[in-house]
């Protein structure tokens, strides 16, 4: 719900601008800082939720490979943007994989799931995850009491010296644990700057506007929206109400396992 109490999708109806002049966007935090469960926008589900991912019928944690703990930045995406599986990235060769773009905010606040907040954009890497572009945007919280300290891509790697570098390992290796191969990047692991950053999320937005006019077959992807008036799929809200009371009642939330605080330790290729 927004702060009036009406009924959104966090993927289709909070804008994706905070402020356009500024280049200013907005950030749905699905895994906050230091934890483990792999929630996220769920794209095929009415309203889209935020949900934790399941694989082989297991609720889906990430591993924390030494020295990590858990995730080591806030986790979540930018609204209203979606990177095109039907799409071959010119900078990549690769097509998108099928989500809203995802946002590693390195301030010093441990933020909130669901929270929005935000944020300014400093850069991005190209991760390659099984054959698809996945870009991680860097960004930092306009709040965060050292954010005007943050412009480009290389303040962070003077301000907070090996951030970079252990994003970098993070994603290269994080799914090793399950028996996956490392991830690959595309220009070999360089982060671009902000100006080339900015220019990805736009092209995004524009994937985006073209999967809730229809003008692009998302497949399985729920694009049930309020706001996007010009959008086949904007519905009302009391179709979003009926969305919702039809949603099974919330149970007490599973333990967490134990072995989700395991280090694992292997030597890097």
């Amino acid at each position: 719900e927004d702060a009036a109490g009406r009924y959104i999708s966090p993927f289709h109806d909070i804008p994706i601008y905070a402020d356009a002049g500024k280049n200013v966007f907005n950030m749905v935090v699905e895994v906050p800082r230091w934890t483990n469960a792999k929630m996220e926008i769920a794209t095929k589900d009415p309203l889209n939720p935020i949900k934790q991912d399941v694989k082989k019928g297991k609720l889906r944690y990430v591993a924390n490979v030494f020295p990590h703990k858990g995730y080591i930045w806030n986790y979540g995406a930018i609204p209203q943007t979606w990177e095109d599986p039907g799409h071959k990235d010119e900078n990549t060769g690769c097509c998108g994989d099928n989500d809203p773009i995802d946002v590693c905010e390195i301030g010093s606040k441990v933020c909130s799931r669901g929270e929005v907040i935000r944020v300014k954009v400093l850069g991005t890497l190209a991760l390659i995850d099984e054959g698809e572009t996945d870009w991680k945007i860097i960004a930092i919280n306009v709040e965060d009491p050292e954010a005007d300290n943050y412009n480009d891509i290389n303040d962070v790697r003077r301000m907070k010296p090996g951030y970079l570098e252990a994003t970098v390992d993070w994603f290269r290796r994080y799914k090793v644990p399950d028996g996956k191969p490392e991830n690959q990047f595309a220009f070999n692991g360089e982060f671009k700057d902000k100006n080339f950053a900015v220019n990805v999320i736009k092209s995004t937005h524009e994937h985006w506007k073209a999967l809730v006019a229809k003008k692009t077959d998302g497949g399985e992807i729920n694009c049930t929206n309020l706001t996007v008036s010009d959008s086949p799929f904007c519905c009302s809200q009391e179709c979003a109400k009926a969305t919702v009371d039809a949603a099974p009642p919330c149970k007490a939330a599973n333990p967490i396992p134990p072995e989700v605080d395991k280090w694992f330790y292997y030597q890097k290729n």
